[in-house]
């Protein structure tokens, strides 16, 4: 009987999703199975679409950029979905330079500080689950930051004195996908 208990808890485990973005609140699974809520105020919201997409969508305000990217069951990234996604930035952007500065992993959550130009910091926040790919663009570092911390307890964020961007970002690799080839079908 412990053996069936330990296989559906595996299974409901498996299939609870990582991230939720739900009135106007970020939800993120932590360790313990417990939701980090973060609230996000005077959001944008857009639907992407590509054939090779379902769901996807974009989340911005003057502090977070988000993009949600699932992924249809017949399609599949081009390559690394993280580098993929630091070439977009960089080309869209037409940023100079992207220097990695700081990287953490933790589980399904990959947490990034950047160097952008030598001039100013970005946070990129990269999470996935099975077909769902999610990138948090964070220019101020808070959401960066606490959530780190609320996963990793003993993290220390070292980049209070650093200037941080503010870059409007009004852009999606869904969209691009057509022209950049970031999917593609099996």
């Amino acid at each position: 009987m412990d053996f069936f208990k330990k296989v559906i808890n595996f299974i409901v485990k498996a299939s609870r999703p990582v991230f939720k973005y739900e009135n106007d609140k970020l939800k993120f699974l932590l360790n313990d199975d417990r939701y980090f809520n973060f609230d996000i105020k005077d959001v944008a919201k857009k639907n992407r679409n590509s054939s090779n997409t379902i769901d996807s969508y974009t989340i911005s305000n003057n502090n977070i950029f988000l993009e949600s990217v699932t992924l249809n069951t017949n399609s599949c990234w081009s390559g690394q979905p993280r580098s993929l996604y630091e070439n977009f930035l960089k080309d869209k952007l037409k940023l100079k330079s992207l220097e990695v500065i700081e990287r953490q992993d933790i589980d399904n959550y990959e947490f990034t500080t950047y160097k952008v130009n030598d001039s100013f910091l970005l946070h990129l926040i990269y999470i996935w689950n099975s077909n769902q790919n999610i990138f948090i663009i964070d220019t101020n570092g808070k959401l960066f930051s606490t959530l780190l911390l609320q996963l990793k307890e003993n993290y220390t964020y070292n980049y209070d004195d650093e200037q941080k961007g503010e870059i409007n970002f009004d852009i999606s690799i869904v969209q691009s996908d057509i022209l950049g080839e970031y999917f593609q079908s099996n």
